[in-house]
Parts: structure tokens; C-alpha cells; sequence
């Protein structure tokens, strides 16, 4: 996969929605510490409890943050995509890698080094507080997610967890809304801390009644109000 050319990386970097309302000057300082990376698919960028001293900006790809659960599976944290960043929270304290990044496409990320960053956000407050916003975001969506497991039955989490992935991936065609992101059902059952028997389980109900329907990978919504009724669903 190409990356993009030396001169797109500049606009790159400026609209990404940490650096959007930087003047010209400091983006121009930012570009001249910035590297380009790039990751193959099924790549891992970091593993959690690897040092940090590297923040990352999504170009192109996708990638999922994962951690191991209290049993041992794999539970997916969150997906990024093109505009997002990673590793905010240990970029600041030092601390170790909090989770590990996997790419689930050919994927080029930005990379800003710790030792250059600080000093940015020391003189440029209004990228501080940006940063801030981003990570209240994070814990908010954290605790959303936790809620939702321990209220919320099987069938309601999934019907919100596509319904996001649509809003993220999604894509308007004649036979409904199409999510542009390979997910396998192992995957998407990672996502809402499920089996893939269950995701497989649920998904043929509801491609029966029509909500529905999984190919190759790809998932198409072709009701959506039946699935926005289904997260308010009181029983799985």
C-alpha cells in the first residue's frame, strides 16, 4: 500500500482534530519532528506494557485496541479510524502501553515522539485542552461500554455496537446501510464480550426478519429503526 506523498503530509497533520486550529508556523514545527509508519494487516503496532513514548495519528487503515479479560479472552477496547489518534493517556504520564493496537487493514499512521510533543503543549494550551477533551471522551465511552455490560442484555449491546460501527463505516446503498469494515463475527463479538456462536445466533435471527444480512466479512443494515428498537430490547 502507498503512503501518502511528503507534501500530503502536511494536511494530513493539519486536520487531524487535535492540531485543526493550529496556525501555519506550528504546523510546520509539528511536520519537521513527525514520522511516517506503516503497518501490514493483522500488523501489531504496540502491545500493552511496552513503553510509550509515541503518540500516533490514523492516515489510512483501521486498527483495534485490545486487552486480555479477567478470563482470558480478548476483549476489544474500541476501533480507529482515519483522523483518530492513539496513545494519549501514556504519551503524558510515561506510564506502559495501556492496551495493544492491531491493524485490521494496511495501515499508515503519523508518529509524533514524547520528547517533542511536551514541549508543544506546553506553548500551544489550546492543543492541551483539545488533548483533554479527546481523553474525557475515551472515559466516557469506557463507561459507557461497562454499563452496558452489566445491564444491558446480549441482543441490546449488539444492536448499539452496529449501529456505531454504521455511523463510523457506514455507507448508504440501494439495499440499505453497509458497514466499510471487515469484521469478522470472532471480532464483533469481542466488541460486546460475546462468542461467536452468540454474534452468529443473533445475526441469523435478524437477517431472517429482514434487519439484516452478513457477507464475506460485511455487514448491511437494511432496517435501522428495527435495530434502534432492539437496543431498548428488555430481554436478549
Amino acid at each position: 500500500m502507498a503512503g501518502p506523498k511528503p507534501l500530503d503530509r502536511r494536511q494530513v497533520l493539519a486536520n487531524l482534530p487535535l492540531f485543526q486550529k493550529l496556525e501555519e508556523r506550528e504546523i510546520d514545527g509539528l511536520l519537521a519532528v513527525t514520522t511516517t509508519r506503516k503497518l501490514d494487516a493483522r500488523e501489531t503496532l504496540f502491545r500493552k506494557g511496552d513503553r510509550s513514548d509515541q503518540l500516533f495519528a490514523v492516515i489510512e487503515g483501521r486498527l483495534k485496541a485490545v486487552s486480555a479479560g479477567a478470563d482470558g479472552k480478548e476483549v476489544v477496547f474500541s476501533l480507529m479510524e482515519p483522523g483518530e489518534t492513539i496513545g494519549e493517556v501514556s504519551i503524558l504520564d510515561a506510564t506502559p502501553r495501556s492496551a495493544t493496537i492491531v491493524a485490521l487493514e494496511p495501515t499508515v499512521l503519523l508518529s509524533l515522539h514524547r520528547r517533542d510533543l511536551l514541549p508543544f503543549l506546553e506553548r500551544n494550551p489550546r492543543v492541551t485542552i483539545r488533548l483533554a477533551e479527546v481523553l474525557a471522551q475515551r472515559v466516557r465511552m469506557l463507561s459507557e461500554r461497562f454499563e452496558d455490560s452489566s445491564f444491558l442484555p446480549l441482543s441490546s449491546r449488539l444492536a448499539k455496537q452496529v449501529l456505531s460501527l454504521s455511523r463510523s463505516f457506514g455507507r448508504t446503498t440501494p439495499e440499505g446501510v453497509r458497514i466499510e469494515l471487515k469484521l469478522p463475527q470472532a471480532e464483533l463479538g469481542e466488541l460486546v464480550g460475546t462468542s461467536r456462536e452468540s454474534i452468529n445466533k443473533h445475526l441469523r435471527h435478524w437477517a431472517q426478519e429482514g434487519i439484516v444480512s452478513f457477507e464475506s466479512g460485511y455487514l448491511t443494515i437494511h432496517d435501522l429503526l428495527a435495530l434502534e428498537n432492539a437496543t431498548r430490547a428488555l430481554d436478549g
